[in-house]
C-alpha cells in the first residue's frame, strides 16, 4: 500500500475540500483517464484495489499511472474511550480529491479494454467516476 516515507507532522485535521480541481485535471502521460466528480476522501487501499483490478484486467499489459497520492493521514481512537483522552493515532492514509481531478491514466491498450479496466477500478472507489480518452 501507498504510504508517505516521511512527515512534517503526524496528525493532521480533517480540512475542507472547496471548488474543483485547479490541477491534475488534464491527461498527460497516457491515452485514457479515470476522473472524479465527487469530491471525497480515497484511502490507500481503495486506490491499491483499483491498481490491482486494472492490471488484472489488462493481463499485466499496457501501462497504468497513478496521480494521487495518499499524503493525510486519518487517527481513530478505540473502542469505549473516554472523551477527553486526547487524539486517537494513525490509522490509516487518504488521498483528498475534488471534482475533476485524474485519478489514473492508462495506454497500450484498446479503447474497449481501457474502457472496462477503467470501470472495475471505478467500482473500488467510493466516489463517482467518468472514462476519459484523450483528443
Amino acid at each position: 500500500m501507498l504510504l508517505p516515507k516521511k512527515m512534517k507532522h503526524r496528525k493532521q485535521q480533517r480540512g475542507k475540500l472547496p471548488g474543483d480541481a485547479t490541477r491534475g485535471f488534464e491527461i498527460h502521460f497516457g491515452s485514457f483517464g479515470l476522473k472524479t466528480l465527487e469530491r471525497g476522501w480515497i484511502t490507500a487501499r481503495e486506490i491499491e484495489a483499483a491498481r490491482r483490478a486494472m492490471t488484472r484486467y489488462v493481463k499485466r499489459g499496457g501501462q497504468i499511472w497513478i496521480r494521487i497520492f495518499p499524503e493525510k493521514p486519518v487517527t481513530t481512537t478505540s473502542a469505549e474511550t473516554p472523551m477527553g483522552s486526547g487524539k486517537g493515532t494513525v490509522d490509516h492514509f487518504v488521498s483528498r480529491v475534488v471534482p475533476g481531478t485524474i485519478l489514473f491514466e492508462m495506454d497500450g491498450v484498446p479503447a474497449p479494454v481501457a474502457k472496462e479496466a477503467m470501470r472495475l477500478a471505478a467500482y473500488k472507489l467510493r466516489v463517482k467516476t467518468k472514462f476519459l480518452t484523450k483528443e
